[in-house]
């Protein structure tokens, strides 16, 4: 039988069915999405915020808006803020990696392999497609005696406008290895390596591979992950549909657990904020975040508009989505949520500041413009120094 691309409830539906609850009538970005937040959870603990907006201002006139909602969460899920729709949900996207990867570290896939921290900055990354970041994808598969065209994610162009230039200024085309995925993805070959697998088919839902991943799941975002609406990643995996408020749980417990030398947390937290370079790109948002805060924020994107957050010296955790999926809004958006929820310091809020308004420039490098969120009201909630 072919294989579905959406998972529902255990059991698998085509994306072109028509009518139900699975129907493709389901946005990629829920407001009100009742069934999935008991409503025990949201007590008096939960601070509310209205809607963020992100503008785009040209010569002082607003072009554009984008609409965002975010949650942050703490470790035990109990308290937080919400801005906007507390049930905002979406597609995880590549904001999974970092718990993908945890199958890896907790299997030991990692050590019968001898990936290095770089390998598995690699593993958790959407990586630029810069020369260094191919040199580590190529040793994972080298250590697993794989060439690049067992990969199942397809080609693209590199994220990183520089090697983009030189690739098309050697004249050859982008190969497996430029996907920004493609760590993870050799990663998983190795995962099926390791167990004895056939590596055949390890992307799909129903393979061991992506099975072990569902099956470390419940310790992040407390669901049976057989019963999430799961769909097709870009990069070919199962993306879980899952609300802002458990993203921020999990990445929250993410850092929390970190604290503890040696576990599969703390691997996954340490290299990527060791090596933000090999984990993201120039000119990317999480990059951003980790090197100008110095490596006390975690940072992870997903595509159409998605980020999460985390405090490595905390355990709280920031997921936002940008609901027409604008890359562009992101920064102001995260920036504006942290300022409000008082998880910034000054010097971070200064630092952060060419992520907080971001210049619209003429094809002459003349600023026209600004892209910056709309101030939230002054708050602290919980005393950032």
């Amino acid at each position: 039988m072919p294989q579905s691309d959406y998972h529902t409830g255990g059991r698998s539906e085509a994306l072109d069915q028509p009518g139900g609850h699975c129907s493709p009538t389901i946005p990629a970005y829920t407001l009100g999405a009742s069934n999935w937040m008991p409503p025990d959870l949201y007590t008096e603990e939960i601070l509310r915020y209205p809607e963020l907006i992100v503008e785009v201002q040209r010569g002082g006139i607003v072009e554009s808006r984008h609409r965002v909602c975010a949650a942050v969460r703490f470790a035990s899920g109990e308290d937080g803020v919400t801005f906007g729709d507390p049930e905002a949900a979406t597609f995880w996207r590549s904001a999974l990696k970092p718990f993908q990867a945890l199958a890896i570290i907790t299997d030991g896939v990692d050590r019968a392999f001898g990936f290095g921290p770089e390998e598995m900055a690699l593993v958790c990354a959407s990586h630029g497609g810069t020369p260094t970041h191919l040199d580590h994808v190529r040793e994972i598969l080298a250590a697993i005696g794989k060439d690049p065209e067992v990969l199942h994610c397809g080609p693209h162009s590199p994220y990183d406008s520089q090697s983009a230039a030189e690739l098309r200024g050697s004249g050859e085309r982008p190969n497996r290895l430029h996907n920004n995925c493609s760590g993870k993805h050799a990663s998983m070959i190795a995962l099926a390596l390791h167990h004895g697998w056939s590596t055949d088919g390890y992307w799909r839902y129903d393979h061991p591979v992506q099975a072990r991943v569902r099956q470390l799941l419940p310790d992040w975002i407390d669901r049976d992950p057989e019963m999430l609406k799961w769909a097709t990643d870009g990069c070919g995996v199962p993306t879980p549909w899952g609300s802002l408020a458990d993203m921020a749980m999990a990445y929250a417990r993410l850092v929390n657990r970190a604290a503890k030398s040696g576990t599969p947390a703390a691997t996954v937290v340490e290299t990527m904020t060791r090596y933000p370079d090999l984990t993201s790109s120039p000119g990317r948002e999480p990059l951003q975040f980790m090197t100008l805060t110095s490596g006390r924020l975690l940072a992870k994107e997903g595509a159409e508009g998605v980020l999460c957050i985390a405090g490595t010296d905390a355990d709280w955790g920031l997921a936002l989505k940008i609901e027409d999926g604008a890359r562009r809004a992101v920064g102001p958006a995260a920036v504006e949520v942290l300022t409000a929820a008082g998880l910034l310091t000054e010097v971070e809020q200064q630092a952060l500041q060419e992520l907080a308004m971001v210049p619209i420039l003429s094809t002459r490098g003349e600023k026209v413009g600004e892209i910056r969120a709309q101030p939230l009201v002054d708050n602290d909630p919980f005393g950032a120094t």
